[in-house]
């Protein structure tokens, strides 16, 4: 059986039905919310609409509002819920309304009552948001952990502030909310410490060090002689000199020859040379300010929105965990605590809603580890035969439209409802100026009306900016009447090169899952592959 596991799906029903009880080490989540808006907007209450699927998380979209689909989910929330938790949920709807700021409590307060309830007695949770709801999570993480298991709130520079500020000081921080499960977590100690950069010393460490030997290497001379220590074989002479010292003689002697004990004149007492690159290195504290984010030139950016660096989660692997240790992440996005995980030697679980994460964590384990990674890697949730697709669209129509347009290597459409039939947009040069779109709409229904067909047909020619359209369906054909709009659509040629393309294809889920494809223009990646590896064609930058 796999020891790391990887969930196409919403991480509620995931952990529910596939994370067992205290099975878990570390959690880490860095849920999404769209904080770039105003609190004006944010915080404001908004008129119920009726959207069928509002509650869904959708494909990199991390806006929430209030709809009478969250208005269902607070109260069965409150029912099914602590009752520390129901009263803190309560007392931020009187606080907040039925604004966009409380449909993401009401979102987050059940996963975070599953991730308790996953996490063993030495476990730990980190939850990584930035001041717009960071104050609301610590609150609600406090009803469901108890506030004595705070172990720390760490500030993560993520940037210099940037920019001339008016009113306010710049926003260039995110926080960490660290809880164990008890008081019993697990800590490693070792890791705190963070090692010393020789650029980089205190005034105070400097002059503590301030020796060097013929390498260079800094060091100082700290005493040798030892406390009032009753043992009759710590007193002896050494190098002339009598005294109670730290060790034994024959430990003294080893250390003498190997160059570690200096005597710098005859009579005086000798002294241990303690160098500084030996040393545990300075206390970590709760603002870390030395782990930069990732420019647009790191060898690890994915060009994923929200991604953090891999430095970030290996320091939080180590703090909390030991090698062996389960780590899970609820929104693993592209993949970087599964990287860490993995890096690290510990096992892990990963969850995300979107086909390309998923695609994308896989793609990233392979280029990083070798293919051979995946042997020990289940995932689950991914269709990988004409009935496990027939299941995925069965049980929810937009994941498989998600999954389907992302076998094309394009990116989901960002709505699920009022989309004018189109699913997904795949992207390709045209020149150095300009891009071009194919538009994808799937269907998932037995047949495919010509009218249907047509609307796609409108829709690419009356777009600006679409050359080309795509229809994936499960079904393995079209009617006769679908198939003719589709053969008489007509040509697109590529004004670089000269190729033709037909305006309108159709292919099937069949022959995608068998590895066929349309014939499209060379596709720019939805979200940039990384310099160090996941390259596919064009230096990571292009899918064929």
């Amino acid at each position: 059986m796999a020891t790391n596991r990887l969930f196409y799906g919403d991480n509620l029903p995931v952990l529910r039905e596939h994370i067992e009880t205290e099975s878990v080490d570390l959690v880490y989540l860095d849920p999404p919310f769209n904080s770039n808006r105003s609190y004006s907007v944010i915080f404001g209450e908004h008129v119920q609409r009726n959207d069928d699927a509002n509650a869904q998380i959708q494909a990199f979209d991390d806006t929430w509002h209030w709809t009478p689909e969250t208005e269902r989910l607070f109260r069965d929330m409150l029912l099914n819920s602590p009752t520390e938790v129901a009263d803190a949920m309560q007392a931020f709807r009187t606080l907040v309304g039925e604004s966009d700021a409380m449909a993401y409590l009401v979102m987050m307060s059940p996963r975070l009552v599953e991730l308790h309830r996953t996490l063993k007695p030495t476990g730990s949770l980190v939850l990584h948001c930035d001041p717009t709801m960071s104050h609301y999570l610590k609150v609600l993480l406090d009803a469901i952990f108890g506030a004595a298991n705070l172990r720390n709130e760490i500030i993560w520079q993520r940037t210099g502030a940037k920019g001339y500020q008016t009113r306010r000081l710049a926003s260039n921080h995110d926080v960490l909310l660290f809880y164990g499960k008890t008081a019993e977590s697990t800590w490693n100690n070792e890791a705190a410490f963070e090692p010393y950069r020789e650029e980089e010393l205190d005034t105070k460490t400097a002059e503590k060090y301030a020796s060097t030997d013929a390498s260079g290497r800094r060091y100082q001379l700290t005493s040798l002689v030892g406390p009032n220590d009753p043992r009759p074989n710590l007193t002896y002479e050494f190098l002339g000199v009598t005294r109670r010292w730290r060790w034994s003689r024959e430990r003294m002697q080893a250390a003498y020859e190997a160059g570690q004990i200096v005597q710098t004149a005859p009579g005086r007492v000798p002294r241990f040379k303690r160098y500084l690159d030996e040393q545990r290195g300075k206390p970590l504290g709760d603002v870390w300010t030395d782990i930069p984010p990732l420019n647009s030139r790191a060898a690890e950016r994915l060009g994923y929105p929200t991604q953090k660096p891999l430095a970030l989660l290996e320091r939080i692997i180590r703090l909390t965990t030991e090698p062996g240790a389960v780590v899970l992440d609820p929104f693993c996005g592209c993949g970087t605590t599964v990287d860490a995980a993995q890096k690290l030697g510990r096992a892990w679980a990963g969850i995300d809603i979107t086909y390309i994460s998923i695609d994308l964590i896989i793609k990233r384990l392979q280029a990083t580890f070798g293919q051979s990674v995946m042997d020990d890697v289940e995932v689950d949730g991914i269709p990988y035969d004409m009935q496990s697709a027939q299941r995925l669209f069965d049980q929810s129509p937009f994941d498989f439209e998600r999954w389907a347009v992302s076998m094309l290597h394009a990116q989901p459409n960002e709505k699920q409802v009022g989309d004018k039939g189109i699913d997904g947009i795949r992207r390709f040069i045209i020149d150095a100026k300009s891009v071009g779109k194919v538009l994808v709409s799937v269907k998932g229904g037995k047949n495919v009306p010509p009218t249907h067909v047509r609307d796609l047909a409108g829709t690419v020619h009356n777009a600006r900016d679409a050359q080309l359209g795509v229809l994936i369906t499960l079904n393995d054909s079209l009617t006769r009447g679908a198939q003719e709009v589709i053969n008489t659509s007509g040509v697109w040629t590529h004004p670089a090169n000269g190729q033709d393309f037909p305006v309108l294809q159709h292919i099937s889920v069949r022959d995608l899952m068998g590895g066929h494809r349309p014939n499209l223009p060379t596709a720019l990646a939805p979200y940039i592959s990384a310099q160090r590896g996941v390259e596919l064609v064009d230096q990571g930058k292009l899918f064929g």
